[in-house]
């Protein structure tokens, strides 16, 4: 427990961003998870779940929830599941 002001603020800041983040992570597993399963089925609205994907990543990496590196590797591994995907159809 803390025993000073700024610390008890600093605990309750804590626990506020932890709860943030986790979602915010939980929400990039997610659609990351949902646009490589719809390469992967083919589906008609791909195109419309890897651009939200895109989206969530840049987002939860413009505010710091993850770093840029796994953003831009996560969107280059979509990009290239989609792009190989699309190969294969022709």
């Amino acid at each position: 427990m803390a025993n000073v002001k700024s610390a008890e603020k600093r605990n309750r800041q804590n626990i506020k961003r932890r709860v943030r983040n986790n979602a915010a992570r939980a929400k990039v597993k997610t659609v990351s998870q949902k646009a490589l399963d719809a390469i992967r089925a083919n589906a008609k609205g791909a195109t419309d779940v890897i651009r939200e994907a895109t989206s969530v990543l840049a987002k939860a990496a413009a505010r710091g929830t993850i770093p840029k590196g796994r953003m831009a590797r996560k969107i280059s591994r979509i990009m290239k599941a989609q792009n190989k995907a699309a190969r294969s159809e022709e």
